[in-house]
């Protein structure tokens, strides 16, 4: 449309706004600070703390206890962050380290864990003689204790865990933690225990007789109260007998007929130690050596792969 003859077009369809209908300048300066207003209320509830507030190092580590409650471990991690860098003088500063440890090692994973041995590291050797020290060291020997792999892997994280817990109990033995050590280096030797089993009986069943030897019986001298010896007595006195080391054979079955009256291989030593007594009884003054197929089969050690 034409306006004097202008040429200028001021509303050619429906969609645009007439001047005369657009809201008024206040108008929209009002409604602008009250969207903003509401922004701001509807953002975080917590308020601004700044090492001005007081007892902002005492609200941060709070809510920073609140979050790890929660396993909410980045946010954690900074309200503990907060307290350690910028209240230097708070009698919370160490607390919040360990609360910043914890939160590493809450989270799981191969790169935490490396933070939190570090955070837990860190903790102990700048408040050695710390109320939480024990903690610490008992903490960091669970992010050992946490990695271990499984009997058929590498046993590095299973052995670390038993000294570090061990390391625990001797430097607390107050500890009202002691028993939870304890427990957890039984559980570690079972797992290194087993490890070794499981490669003894690999070299058992490659008729490899020294490796199922050395293997087996490392497992009954490093560990005599592991749980899983009932197999490690069967193949480990199988070995002596495939090698022809008859005494140490006969010694080995009866102890496993004596420890394990019940065990699924009684009739198998028991055979074996009729077997071995004969044969001792015929050749008392002889100890037999072992044939030329065994000396072929013991030259190489076969090595351990396990599915």
């Amino acid at each position: 449309m034409d306006i004097n003859g202008t040429g200028t077009d001021i509303v050619t369809d429906s969609t645009r706004v007439h001047p005369s209908s657009a809201p008024p300048r206040c108008l929209l300066w009002f409604v602008a600070i009250a969207l903003a207003t509401v922004g701001t209320g509807c953002g975080s509830s917590e308020p601004e703390i700044t090492p001005t507030t007081v007892d902002g190092d005492r609200i941060l580590f709070e809510r920073g206890a609140d979050a790890l409650a929660e396993n909410s471990w980045i946010a954690a991690r900074d309200y503990f962050v907060q307290v350690r860098d910028n209240y230097p003088q708070s009698d919370l500063r160490a607390d919040a380290r360990l609360g910043i440890a914890d939160s590493f090692g809450g989270q799981g994973n191969t790169a935490s864990y490396v933070s939190a041995l570090a955070e837990y590291q860190d903790f102990l050797s700048l408040y050695p003689t710390h109320p939480r020290a024990a903690y610490a060291q008992f903490k960091l020997a669970m992010v050992h204790h946490q990695q271990m792999r499984p009997p058929e892997r590498d046993q590095a994280w299973t052995r670390s865990a038993i000294l570090q817990f061990e390391l625990f109990i001797e430097r607390y033995p107050d500890s009202e933690l002691v028993g939870d050590a304890r427990g957890y280096i039984r559980e570690a030797r079972d797992r290194l225990s087993e490890s070794n089993f499981l490669i003894g009986r690999y070299y058992y069943r490659n008729k490899w007789w020294p490796g199922a030897v050395d293997r087996l019986r490392e497992v009954l001298d490093s560990d005599p109260q592991f749980a899983g010896r009932e197999p490690v007595y069967f193949y480990l006195a199988s070995a002596f007998y495939n090698s022809l080391e008859l005494e140490e054979a006969l010694t080995m079955f009866q102890r496993l007929i004596e420890d394990f009256p019940e065990t699924e291989f009684v009739q198998d030593a028991t055979e074996a130690v009729a077997d071995i007594e004969t044969q001792l009884a015929a050749n008392p003054a002889e100890s037999p050596e072992p044939d030329e197929a065994n000396d072929d089969d013991s030259a190489t050690a076969p090595a351990p792969s396990f599915p």
